[in-house]
C-alpha cells in the first residue's frame, strides 16, 4: 500500500474514528459513563507517555545520530513552548468571548432590563456564553486535529510501525476528549445528529494536517528525527500539563491505586506494540 495511502486512512482513524467511538459513551447512562471515562484518560496519559518516550524519541535520536542529540533535546524544549504558547491563545481566546459576551449585560439596555426583573437577558448572555464555547471548541478541534495529522504522518514517515503506534496513542487520548467537546456542543444549542457530524468534520482537519506534513517532510527527510522529537513534545504536554493535573482532583487512595495501574497499562501497551510491531 501506499505510505501516502497508509497516512490518511490512519489520520482519518486517529481524527474522526475516535470521534464516532466517543458517541457510544451517549448511550451510558451519565453516572456510568461519568465513572468510566477517567479511566480512559489515566489510560491515555500512559499511551502518550509511552508514545512519547518509548517509540518517537529514540526514533528521533536513531535519525538525528550522537551529532544530532543536541539539537534534538533543543527540538524538545522548543516543542513543549510551542504547545505551552497555543494553549494559552486557545485559553485567552476563551476567555476573551466570556468576557465579551458578559460585558453585553454592563450596557444601559441590559441594566434597565435587570432592574425590571427582565430574566430573559440572561438567559440571553448565558445562550451567548454557550454559542461562543461551541464555535471555539470546533475551532480548537480543528487545529487539534490538524496538529495531530502532523504528528502522524512525521511518525509514519519515518516507519510505518511507529506511525501505528503514535495513531493509537492519538485515538486514545482523543476518545475522552471528544467526549467533553460534544457535550459543550450539544449544551451551546445543536441538535445530538448537528453536534455529532459537525465533530466528525474536525476530524478532516488530520486528514489535511497529515497531507501537507507528508509533502512538506518527504521533501526534507533531515528534518524528519526534529520533527518526531516535536511530536514527543507534544504528546508529552498534553499527558504532563493537560491531563495529570485533572487526575490529581481525585486523591483517595483508591482511585489513585487505579490512575496508577492504568496508567502502566497504557505504557505498557505502548511498549508491548512497539515491541511487536518494531520487532
Amino acid at each position: 500500500m501506499p505510505l501516502l495511502l497508509w497516512i490518511i486512512l490512519f489520520a482519518a482513524f486517529g481524527g474522526i474514528a475516535s470521534a464516532a467511538f466517543a458517541i457510544v459513551f451517549l448511550w451510558i447512562p451519565e453516572r456510568q459513563s461519568a465513572r468510566i471515562l477517567p479511566h480512559f484518560v489515566s489510560f491515555a496519559t500512559g499511551a502518550l507517555l509511552g508514545a512519547a518516550l518509548l517509540a518517537l524519541l529514540p526514533d528521533a535520536m536513531r535519525g538525528a545520530g550522537p551529532a544530532g542529540a543536541h539539537r534534538i533535546g533543543l527540538t524538545l524544549v522548543l516543542g513543549l513552548g510551542v504547545f505551552f504558547v497555543i494553549e494559552k491563545l486557545v485559553l485567552w481566546w476563551h476567555a476573551h468571548a466570556h468576557n465579551g459576551s458578559a460585558s453585553a449585560g454592563s450596557c444601559p439596555q441590559h441594566a434597565d432590563e435587570a432592574a425590571h426583573g427582565h430574566s430573559h437577558a440572561g438567559h440571553g448572555h448565558v445562550h451567548d456564553r454557550d454559542h461562543a464555547s461551541g464555535v471555539l471548541v470546533l475551532v480548537g478541534d480543528s487545529v487539534h486535529n490538524a496538529l495531530d495529522g502532523v504528528l502522524i504522518a512525521a511518525a509514519f514517515l519515518s516507519n510505518v510501525p511507529l506511525g501505528l503506534v503514535t495513531t493509537f496513542a492519538v485515538a486514545a487520548h482523543e476518545i475522552p476528549h471528544r467526549v467533553g467537546d460534544f457535550a459543550i456542543l450539544v449544551q451551546a444549542g445543536l441538535s445530538r445528529q448537528r453536534a455529532l457530524v459537525l465533530n466528525l468534520a474536525t476530524g478532516l482537519a488530520s486528514i489535511l494536517g497529515a497531507v501537507g506534513a507528508y509533502f512538506g517532510l518527504r521533501g526534507a527527510l533531515g528534518a524528519l528525527p526534529y520533527a518526531l522529537a516535536f511530536a514527543a513534545a507534544g504528546f508529552l504536554y498534553i499527558a504532563v500539563a493537560g491531563l495529570i493535573p485533572g487526575l490529581h482532583r481525585r486523591a483517595d487512595p483508591f482511585t489513585s491505586g487505579v490512575q496508577v495501574l492504568l496508567i502502566s497499562a497504557g505504557v505498557a501497551v505502548i511498549a508491548g506494540a512497539e515491541a511487536l510491531v518494531g520487532g
